[in-house]
């Protein structure tokens, strides 16, 4: 049904989840095409208020009543629970349901697609390579996971008809794309609930590469699995140290937080790159938007710049505070690799700060299925304090929970409730912070910055 509909024709969207970060950007891409756009979410939260102050009509009631009788097009996530009242409706009505795939797919069967995936780093290396498109005047249409810190916003529409796509794996939403330049960062597993097994996740971004148009460009970091498997026939390889990678890096400094670095490339070098955010794995997502940046031309100089001021997405490696004294980083992380990445990464910039870690689990499935390897990421940390596991979609499991973790580290860890936090903190005092996981452990940042201020 999906091929039947025009944009063009759309004149009353509504939204089920309106508040998701994908969600969003779709509600923000018709507003802007001049639809009339309303939606449901469950809870009242910072970004559906900036929804309602751009225009963008949001009730937080579970009724049917609420969805506009001759509304266009409905559009749903999948993180919805099966309980809900107006899907539920929707459904013994009838009324044709939409996935945001569904609609990134007629979205971008008419526009250049440059799509980021992998199951981490999707969000940060969309909002840079958008972000240099933007910032250099190339041009582009973006659809994000995360809100950028430069425009305070995860869409952004221009008349050049080519769109930045975070790529989601989940529920195979990406191969509903029409990619002209792929990047995947990385296959570990993940979304079992899903796929089943990791081999079958793995088949399913093989399929993804394999649905690239002709003349297109495959961009996989250095050393991925199946990494010979992607039979395409414009495939680079990336990686910051591996000098065996098509594009790496030389030169590397750390300077007051910052990295200083040269892009060596197939057939081209750029020299004096500087990234003002922090993460080892910031600087290869760097290599992603550099080499897409390149592949369409863009002046050297004019990349160079973007790069410099490019101030890094909401949650993803965030400075909340950053004094002499204390430091607080706040970040979405939320699987083991992902983990890894951000202790490791942190460790690196400060090593003589004891580091503490306050962690969300997200799902009680991906708990239950990567238990091992949260246990070994966090173990990075010098003091982990683990808060319940955040349902999300999900109902709970007998016997999961964010003991499991914990019963796993080789360090001392803590299984805390969110009205501990305070005085946790109040006691020891932590001069390097970290919050992380997928859930609602957003809401507790500022509180904690204020803590960490007057502590």
């Amino acid at each position: 049904m999906t091929g039947a509909i025009n944009i063009s024709s759309i004149k009353k969207a509504y939204f089920i989840g309106i508040g998701g970060i994908g969600m969003s950007a779709l509600a923000r891409f018709f507003q802007h095409q001049g639809v009339m756009v309303t939606g449901y979410d469950k809870t009242e939260t910072a970004l559906t208020q900036t929804l309602a102050e751009e225009g963008i009509k949001v009730h937080y009631e579970d009724d049917p009543s609420c969805i506009p009788v001759d509304a266009d097009i409905i559009v749903y996530t999948p993180a919805i629970p099966a309980d809900n009242r107006i899907m539920q409706y929707c459904r013994d009505q009838h009324i044709e349901l939409l996935k945001r795939s569904d609609v990134l797919q007629i979205i971008s069967k008419g526009t250049y697609n440059i799509c980021i995936a992998g199951t981490h780093g999707k969000t940060t290396t969309s909002t840079m390579v958008a972000h240099i498109l933007r910032d250099t005047a190339y041009g582009c249409n973006a659809f994000l996971g995360g809100i950028s810190t430069n425009y305070q916003t995860n869409f952004w529409s221009d008349r050049n008809p080519v769109a930045v796509i975070e790529a989601d794996e989940y529920d195979r939403s990406f191969l509903k794309l029409y990619p002209d330049v792929i990047s995947i960062s990385s296959m570990d597993p993940d979304h079992l609930d899903i796929y089943g097994t990791a081999e079958e996740m793995e088949l399913a971004f093989l399929q993804f590469a394999g649905n690239m148009k002709e003349n297109g460009l495959l961009l996989t970091k250095k050393g991925l699995k199946r990494e010979k498997d992607f039979n395409v026939p414009h495939h680079l390889s990336y990686a910051v140290h591996d000098l065996a990678a098509d594009i790496h890096v030389a030169s590397l400094k750390i300077q007051d937080g910052a990295y200083q670095y040269d892009v060596i490339g197939p057939d081209w070098q750029l020299k004096n790159i500087q990234l003002n955010m922090g993460g080892m794995h910031n600087v290869e997502n760097s290599l992603v938007a550099i080499a897409i940046a390149k592949h369409l031309n863009i002046q050297d100089e004019k990349i160079i710049a973007a790069v410099e001021n490019f101030k890094g997405v909401k949650r993803r490696f965030e400075y909340i505070l950053r004094t002499g004294k204390k430091i607080y980083i706040d970040d979405y992380a939320h699987h083991p690799e992902e983990l890894r990445m951000l202790l490791s990464s942190v460790k690196e910039l400060y090593p003589e700060k004891k580091l503490t870690i306050i962690f969300q689990p997200h799902l009680y499935t991906r708990t239950r299925d990567l238990v091992d390897g949260f246990a070994e990421s966090l173990d990075l940390a010098d003091e982990a304090w683990l808060l319940p596991i955040y349902p999300a979609r999900e109902l709970p499991i007998e016997g999961v929970s964010s003991s499991m973790i914990t019963d796993r580290m080789k360090k001392a860890a803590r299984l805390v409730d969110t009205k501990e936090i305070s005085a946790l903190l109040g006691s020891a005092k932590p001069d390097l912070l970290i919050t992380a996981g997928a859930g609602d452990i957003d809401k507790m940042v500022e509180p904690i910055k204020q803590i960490m201020l007057s502590a």
